[in-house]
């Protein structure tokens, strides 16, 4: 796809754009491994202020779309395509100032799953897996053992692969909201609302999200200063500093003395991976949804082809799955056989089952205005992780894997093969639920075309940010829509 940057005859408010390398998936795995031994209480113009420096010229016209859990990552994305960034340019800003803003779901700590489509001939949404990875460390004789921090790498790999700038652009924003302090908006507030107690008896924890003791409340400030210097050091000396640099070894040593039980090879070892997305027919339509061992995407695709029908459909697909494979990790290629449960599932089989309580996540979805699109669900594997906080990095630890039940991450694109042009992105949040969500919602924009419809899908603790173009892109920006769900706190950006 032509740089978008460097055929902009304007470059003055643009971001810098990287050289394009277009690697092999094993090849840009390998170097990727080498190089790593925005409903909130601000306005739009703080937002920008914050977010973009001083003001200067935007983008004129249509620019793309973003919808998400949290305004202010939200936001934060919309200021990357005003830009002229693309959708994996935007969707790496909105994640990183996630860890910022909604740290309960997504600190860097965090893991997750992304869906990337650029337009083109023959051209498919690849997957990008970075779910939580357990560590292999002795946790502490009062340790809570925590994951792997996945969510640098795998915004890494996405944005190396789909996007059009230098990647600390991308970091920035994020380090300017931590440093400069951000208004917590009302979907963080209810996160910290609903675990304040166990949390906040860790003291990291508690001089963060505290004061005198007391839970930050929506509206309130929170500045995170160690946050911002580790996010600093990503914008300076790269992603591989946090897994095989200064700041790797004093992650470790932080998580160590919070009792996480991870080691240097743990994070050093832990790389993410790119896959083949499932892919079902829909009409002249195709749909691709997040593969395992994101295995909210294969509950997705179950719910899609049963045409609805509720969480029964999502959670038999998902037990199956899990109980087939119960190892499943990021690598591994499993669309052949989750393709083949996906076609038994379409005849009848494997519905009903029950998996128990799962744990939080949250999502986004935004396309640019040449029809990329970029749809991720990111996870702490508890709302908080562990609770406990990295060292002096600022980071919220993630829950291990292996203590916690796996969560439901769940994502789909669809795209239209004919002209080569996108239609709709979906991804899900909340916990149970969240699977059946995206199948539903996915139904319900490609049925009645609208954003809105499909984020209004009544799917109890699931909901969805939505984004869908009812006569594709490119074609007719003035089709593309954004929505977010209507009992959620996020937002949903205009397209202009």
């Amino acid at each position: 796809m032509p740089n978008p940057v460097a055929a902009s005859g304007d470059r003055s408010a643009r971001l810098i754009p990287r050289t394009r390398r277009r690697l092999a998936p094993r090849l840009l795995l390998t170097a990727l491994a080498a190089s790593l031994a925005l409903s909130g209480c601000g306005t739009v113009q703080q937002v920008r202020t914050l977010v973009a420096g001083p003001p200067s010229p935007f983008l004129a016209g249509y620019i793309g779309n973003v919808a998400a859990d949290e305004p202010v990552a939200a936001l934060t994305g919309r200021e990357v395509l005003a830009r002229d960034g693309n959708a994996a340019d935007a969707a790496a800003a909105i994640a990183l100032a996630l860890a910022v803003t909604l740290p309960s779901r997504a600190s860097l700590g965090a893991g997750g799953a992304c869906l990337a489509y650029t337009p083109g001939a023959r051209s498919v949404p690849e997957a990008f897996l970075f779910t939580p990875v357990a560590g292999t460390g002795t946790p502490g004789p009062h340790g809570r053992p925590a994951s792997v921090p996945m969510l640098a790498r795998g915004l890494f790999l996405m944005q190396a692969r789909h996007g059009s700038v230098a990647f600390d652009d991308l970091v920035k924003p994020a380090a300017r909201l931590a440093r400069s302090g951000i208004t917590i908006s009302r979907a963080f507030a209810t996160d910290l609302a609903a675990v304040s107690g166990p949390l906040l008896r860790d003291p990291g924890a508690a001089a963060i999200f505290s004061h005198d003791g007391i839970p930050y409340a929506a509206g309130d400030q929170l500045l995170q200063p160690d946050l911002a210097g580790t996010l600093d050091s990503l914008a300076e000396a790269g992603v591989g500093d946090l897994y095989a640099g200064l700041l790797w070894q004093q992650f470790t040593a932080g998580a160590d003395a919070a009792g996480g039980g991870l080691t240097l090879a743990d994070i050093h070892d832990a790389v993410p991976a790119q896959s083949t997305a499932l892919v079902e027919p829909a009409g002249a339509e195709r749909i691709a949804f997040l593969p395992p061992p994101a295995d909210g995407g294969l509950g997705a695709g179950a719910v899609f082809e049963a045409g609805g029908g509720g969480a029964g459909f999502a959670d038999g697909a998902v037990a199956a799955w899990r109980a087939a494979h119960p190892d499943a990790r990021n690598g591994g290629d499993y669309a052949a056989e989750a393709q083949s449960l996906l076609a038994s599932l379409a005849a009848g089989a494997g519905s009903g089952a029950s998996l128990g309580r799962l744990p939080a996540s949250t999502s986004f979805t935004v396309i640019d205005r040449h029809g990329g699109a970029v749809a991720c669900a990111l996870t702490m594997d508890n709302l908080f992780g562990t609770g406990r906080i990295a060292g002096t990095t600022g980071i919220v630890l993630g829950a291990s894997p292996a203590r916690e039940p796996r969560p439901l991450l769940a994502a789909a694109i669809a795209w239209n093969p004919g002209s080569e042009s996108f239609r709709a992105a979906i991804a899900g949040s909340g916990q149970n639920e969240a699977a059946t969500a995206v199948g539903e919602a996915m139904l319900a924009a490609l049925h009645d075309r609208s954003a809105t419809a499909a984020a209004a899908v009544p799917t109890g603790t699931g909901r969805v940010n939505a984004v869908v173009c009812a006569r594709g892109l490119p074609g007719d920006p003035a089709s593309c829509h954004a929505g977010t769900n209507p009992n959620g706190d996020g937002l949903a950006t205009r397209s202009d």
